[in-house]
């Protein structure tokens, strides 16, 4: 990371050295006059770079400390989440400093050799390597590409029209930044489609590490660096005031919230709904749907336009928790409220380090009148059948092809997800039927309405009985093929 802030400041150098002793013969404060002459949110007022402090071997642990030390606060910041001077300290100590940094002084880091794009790959198989050697949590530190591109692809397929405008200026936020992947890919989303548009990115990461790669990562893309906050989400939130137009996050999966039990749930009862957590509050064992009402509280009155958001989940959220208890009264909020969009669910062996269900949640608050939406005939994906067996089904019937189930009712009120258990569903009782996006292997099928795309996921739909008809509704007539995202 040094070696690449090194290189982008290098064509602007000379400049900003002179600006700095003129500012400094001035007396005035020189930030501005540098970051203007810089151009960028950092600078470095030191004479030293990467190639001459490989010119005096015996002081390099020194000039390596005093050029950190002349980078602009933002930067130093980073390399001090980093714990940068104990590592300088035990290179030098085992006499390895000099060989490490002649090594990473010889590469060519330039933004015109290695894009941001690539420099987040490196990032990123770095940060893949290090969660495999040390086992951490499924999906703590590390969400695979593939998986954001589908819910960046998700977030914003509803809305082309506005998206497409010249100036157009959108947030977007991730409670659990992480390096900052999601928000990067969702920022290259954006510039490949609309390169006049721009996207505020907004983050809180509670890992130092992970939090300095992505600060470093906003600072080369230009991104204000204060958006950029350190600290636990739900604790502490960085962003109190704020609304976001969107949002995506992948929380840690299936992580106890004792540690912060205290100001959680002094929140709760003392701000109920006016705070983030009024809906419930669920078992201590599991946060994933804390971070769920978190982003509920950032979204936009849609009135104000409205927000959208995807969250990456395991099967927990969806499942756990009787009838009543706090895991059941958050599913009721976000269904009574009509948030829901779709809930997908995403093939095993996705995360590293685990082969465990994930799914994706799509939810917002800026859906058509409900009128547009009546009238579908609810089916649920079966995501237990496998998708060679999807595949070899007749290609008469979609949701076969989809490996989607019909969901039988069973109350005049709504629709269960599974038959036979309506004393404690999984899920509370819908008020009305849905159409559905499912995916098989990441290929999207839509109902007839596009726009109508409100979801419900479970694992254990029956089959359809032999010899029963396959033939779909009359309304699901000209169901489109399924189209890779």
């Amino acid at each position: 990371m040094l070696r690449r802030l090194d290189c982008v400041l290098e064509a602007t150098k000379p400049a900003v050295l002179a600006e700095y002793a003129k500012q400094q013969k001035a007396g005035l404060n020189p930030e501005p006059f540098l970051l203007r002459k810089a151009g960028q949110s950092f600078y470095n007022t030191s004479p030293l770079d990467m190639k001459k402090l490989m010119g005096d071997q015996d002081h390099i642990g020194e000039n390596l400390y005093s050029y950190i030390q002349a980078f602009s606060p933002a930067v130093r910041d980073i390399f001090e989440r980093f714990d940068f001077y104990t590592q300088v300290d035990r290179l030098a100590k085992s006499g390895l400093l000099y060989q490490v940094a002649e090594k990473f002084s010889n590469f060519d880091l330039h933004p015109e050799k290695v894009s941001n794009s690539q420099m987040g790959l490196v990032f990123e198989e770095l940060i893949r390597k290090f969660a495999e050697i040390s086992n951490e949590t499924a999906g703590e530190h590390f969400t695979p590409r593939e998986v954001i591109r589908l819910m960046v692809n998700l977030l914003f397929i509803e809305d082309d029209k506005v998206l497409t405008k010249s100036g157009v200026v959108r947030t977007i936020y991730d409670p659990t930044a992480g390096t900052g992947g999601m928000l990067s890919i969702a920022g290259e989303y954006l510039e490949e489609h609309n390169p006049r548009a721009r996207l505020s990115m907004f983050g809180q990461e509670l890992n130092d590490e992970s939090y300095a790669i992505c600060k470093a990562d906003m600072l080369i893309k230009g991104q204000d660096v204060a958006n950029i906050v350190a600290g636990n989400t739900l604790s502490e939130d960085g962003h109190p005031h704020r609304k976001f137009d969107y949002m995506l996050f992948n929380p840690p999966f299936g992580v106890e919230w004792k540690k912060v039990e205290k100001e959680i749930r002094k929140e709760y009862e003392t701000q109920g709904f006016n705070g983030r957590f009024g809906p419930g509050l669920p078992r201590v064992s599991d946060g994933s749907l804390l971070f769920l009402l978190h982003l509920i509280s950032k979204m936009r009155p849609a009135v104000d336009g409205g927000s959208r958001f995807g969250i990456v989940l395991n099967g927990s959220p969806l499942f756990t928790g009787g009838a009543g208890s706090g895991e059941s009264e958050i599913r009721r909020y976000v269904l009574e409220n009509d948030l829901v969009e779709a809930i997908i669910g995403l093939p095993t062996d996705m995360f590293y380090n685990t082969g465990i269900s994930t799914y994706v949640w799509i939810l917002s608050n800026r859906k058509p009148a409900q009128g547009d939406r009546d009238g579908n005939t609810p089916w649920m994906p079966q995501p237990n059948v496998p998708h060679q067996a999807r595949s070899a089904t007749s290609a008469a019937d979609p949701r076969k092809r989809c490996g989607i189930a019909p969901c039988r009712r069973t109350s005049k009120r709504g629709w269960y997800s599974r038959p036979g258990r309506a004393r404690n569903p999984p899920l509370p009782i819908l008020s009305k039927p849905f159409a559905v996006i499912s995916t098989a292997e990441f290929w999207l099928t839509v109902s007839p309405a596009p726009t109508a795309t409100s979801a419900v996921m479970t694992s254990s739909l029956p089959s359809p009985a032999k010899g029963a008809a396959s033939a779909p509704p009359a309304t699901h007539a000209a169901w489109p093929r399924p189209r890779p995202i």
